[in-house]
């Protein structure tokens, strides 16, 4: 292993970037100067930033550095898609912890240039620093949008639809599974025993979305190809339960989804059977998901329903009526959402 003080920073910053061409038009000049120079002619610009902290958001004794690259790149371009916009740009600011190494940090760049290649996105700056209290990643994401065609969260209306894309909770019950095996590992390790490798036969889709989300870049596209234009839209990062919140508030409406209709995974519904969890509460609060919640007029049901890997969950309606889930069966009991997923403000168990 190569120690990164053995290259320096700039050494490093070389190494990371050299042979990085650029793919969009609307790069002008990337990496190599004191700014990246950008033309983006008669359409909106977007720009989201995201921050991963080490211990908060990954934990490196079961993330690879590669899908630690991968995901950091996801979650920018997620925020991009959920305002209809395209990824362009990124830039990718570092603090390195003392544990790292040239290799970490190689294969860390791997992951990112991997996300960047396939959604056509240029690694454009950053900077990196030392850190001595483990490793932190910010990433800022440039996109555009065609003019007025951004999609915002205050858009929706007391009629619409409320629609998701994929399944949800699977993110969740993959970090129990990891932190489980994490904690038997360390307990061996601790009383002298050969630690066991962990087997996830049988759960390999929970451990991929945690450690490998997807943006959902091809939802939007479809809406797109389908001409339905969302009035509202978020990307589920903070579990689904606060991100209805969200479009609520901003949008001034209450809501009302069904629980039969919230898409799970069969590996999620079994992981929560074996934890002795309530399926449906991994799903409405389990963060990471990074699937698109949006919503589309009353008119578009049977075109919105008909798109692949879409699924209508419930509808707005008027804010006195307040937010609320709907049981299974008839007769069925209702509840007041409330927001209980992932706070950034404390360390949680219910997101990475």
């Amino acid at each position: 292993m190569t120690e990164i003080s053995e290259l320096g920073e700039f050494g490093l910053i070389r190494r990371l970037t050299e042979g990085h061409e650029t793919v969009q038009s609307s790069t002008r000049l990337g990496v190599g100067d004191d700014c990246a120079v950008l033309s983006y002619p008669d359409s909106d610009i977007v720009v989201t930033t995201d921050m991963l902290m080490e211990g908060i958001h990954f934990d490196l004794q079961y993330t690879p550095m590669k899908h630690l690259g991968y995901k950091s790149a996801m979650v920018n371009f997620s925020d991009i898609y959920a305002m209809n916009g395209r990824p362009r740009q990124l830039t990718v600011s570092i603090a390195i912890g003392r544990r790292a190494t040239v290799e970490m940090m190689d294969d860390f760049y791997a992951g990112l240039r991997l996300a960047c290649s396939r959604h056509g996105v240029d690694i454009v700056g950053g900077d990196t620093t030392s850190s001595l209290t483990g490793m932190a990643v910010s990433l800022t994401c440039i996109g555009n949008v065609a003019t007025g065609e951004a999609v915002r969260r205050d858009g929706a209306k007391e009629t619409d639809i409320i629609c998701v894309s994929g399944d949800l909770g699977a993110a969740y019950m993959g970090l129990r599974l990891m932190e489980r095996e994490k904690e038997i590992f360390n307990r061996q390790r601790e009383e002298g025993m050969e630690a066991a490798q962990p087997d996830f036969a049988g759960r390999e889709y929970l451990v991929e979305r945690l450690l490998k989300p997807e943006a959902r870049r091809d939802i939007v596209e479809r809406l797109a190809e389908a001409g339905i234009r969302p009035t509202s839209m978020i990307d589920i990062s903070d579990g689904l339960s606060s991100e209805l919140l969200h479009l609520c508030t901003q949008s001034h409406t209450g809501c009302r989804i069904y629980e039969e209709r919230i898409p799970i995974d069969y590996q999620t519904a079994a992981a929560a059977e074996e934890f002795n969890l309530n399926v449906t509460t991994c799903a409405m609060n389990g963060g990471e998901d990074y699937e698109l919640l949006f919503t589309v007029p009353l008119s578009e049901h049977d075109r919105v329903a008909a798109l692949d890997d879409v699924h209508v969950v419930g509808h707005m309606q008027r804010e006195a009526l307040g937010c609320v889930l709907v049981g299974r069966g008839d007769g069925a009991e209702e509840f007041e959402i409330k927001a209980q997923g992932w706070n950034h403000a404390e360390k949680s168990g219910t997101e990475a």
